[in-house]
């Protein structure tokens, strides 16, 4: 992707709390002599802890403009314009060859990166370089342990609302170019050999170091132009392995295939959610660190019931899973579920194509040329695909779970508007129906 010479690059540096963002930060400020490195930190208190950490430990500081600092927010949302009024000012009253966006430990990097590639007068005056996530290892190892750990929360937004850790953590880990595990004293080699496993299969091709103190080689993490605003959403590896998936032939299992041409699927359709030091090892990290995953595809909607059943008592053994959901009665809706540890929820996330009027389904499928998937004669696009990463999955026999929560041949024949008012599912894009919530 071609830049301006001009724009100035942009290091996201993610992580929790405690996490070691900040000792990095000092430690780039450091050890850096060919770069004058700006620096932006967001802490979600009326003080800014962190502003007073890079204030003290460097060259920079706050009075002197060389550090910016935004608090009692979060710059992913309530903060936002702050941000981009902050970075333009930045731009226009110092001059300096790279910024350092350091948001709270609550943050999600998504929405700071897209300030930046968006069109927004920010956008005009920088480009992001690379989002590292940096992770307390031994807080990871705990949060995806696979026994009965207690479940840890985050508060976030102005109302101090909780969510899940482990939701926060993936999220961090998912859009990062560079993985920084950190406090990798406070692991064993078991622990963490697990920790980088599930990192690498959250993140494929993401850069992964070993750090004790944020010690890690600063070009590694700078200068880098690792980031690629039109790849970042998709290189997550639940994404990447149900793409592969779609390469091998649609699964149907061992039902229904020659049902739907008498069924009234009610006219309805979704728009594109689709189908979603150590350098990166070109070895599978389920071969290498004995993570595992599997990909579910199916051609036959579950049963609302039964399936928020299974996905709402998954195995301990499942760290994390995604994708999309087809759920009768609910033809129309495009459903994208996702979990991460101990929290679970169903989102609307558009309509199916095939719900669409026939003009606009026609026009969608000319314009593109690789739907990335089977469009099926009678039902179009939807379909089911699921992605699961764990260690020590019982993959058969979570299977036949699933596949005992599709709808039977007899459903198959029923009208399906009688299992629409079975279990709460969302049909307004960004609603939830959430089915594991570790904040209760």
């Amino acid at each position: 992707m071609s830049m301006s010479s001009d724009q100035i690059p942009v290091t996201i540096l993610s992580g929790s709390l405690g996490a070691g963002k900040t000792t990095l930060l000092n430690r780039i400020l450091g050890g850096v002599t060919d770069r004058d490195v700006a620096v932006l930190v967001n802490d979600m208190g009326e003080l800014n802890v962190d502003a007073d950490l890079v204030d003290e430990a460097s060259d920079l500081s706050v009075d002197q403009g060389g550090v910016t600092e935004l608090s009692n927010g979060c710059i992913c949302c309530e903060l936002r314009d702050d941000l981009e009024t902050a970075v333009v000012r930045l731009a226009r009253e110092r001059s300096f060859d790279h910024l350092v966006v350091e948001p709270s430990g609550i943050s999600e990097p998504a929405p700071v990166a897209r300030l930046f590639t968006a069109g927004s007068p920010a956008a005009a005056r920088y480009r992001v370089d690379a989002v590292v996530a940096v992770v307390d290892s031994r807080l990871f190892a705990e949060t995806f342990s696979a026994t009965d750990a207690p479940s840890k929360t985050v508060a976030e937004g102005e109302d101090g609302e909780r969510r899940p850790l482990s939701d926060l953590l993936v999220e961090q880990v998912e859009f990062a170019d560079a993985v920084v595990l950190n406090k990798t004293d406070l692991v064993d080699d078991a622990e963490f050999e697990r920790v980088e496993g599930v990192v690498r299969t959250l993140r494929p091709d993401a850069r992964v170091f070993r750090a004790t103190y944020g010690d890690v080689e600063i070009d590694s993490i700078l200068g880098v132009d690792l980031f690629d605003p039109g790849a970042a959403a998709e290189n997550a590896g639940w994404k990447r392995a149900l793409d592969a998936a779609t390469g091998d032939g649609e699964d149907h299992g061992s039902e229904g295939e020659d049902h739907g041409s008498d069924h009234d699927d009610g006219g309805h359709a979704h728009s594109d959610h689709d189908d979603g030091g150590h350098a990166h090892s070109h070895t599978h990290p389920e071969e290498a660190y004995g993570i595992d995953s599997f990909t579910y595809r199916r051609r036959r909607p579950f049963h609302p019931g039964r399936i928020a059943d299974v996905l709402g008592a998954l195995p301990d053994s499942v760290l994390r899973s995604k994708g999309h959901l087809w759920i009768a009665g609910r033809e129309a809706t495009h459903l994208t579920f996702g979990q991460a540890g101990d929290a679970a929820a169903v989102e609307a996330t558009g309509r199916w194509i095939a719900s669409l009027p026939e003009f606009e389904q026609r026009s969608y499928r000319e314009n593109r040329s690789d739907l990335g998937f089977e469009w099926d004669e009678t039902w179009g696009d939807r379909r089911i695909g699921l992605v699961f990463i764990g260690q020590d999955i019982d993959e058969d026999a979570l299977r036949a779970r699933l596949d005992d929560a599709l709808i039977t041949d007899a459903e198959f024949d029923r009208d399906w508007d009688e299992f629409s008012g079975l279990t709460p599912y969302p049909t307004e894009p960004g609603d939830d129906y959430v089915l594991i919530d570790p904040t209760e």
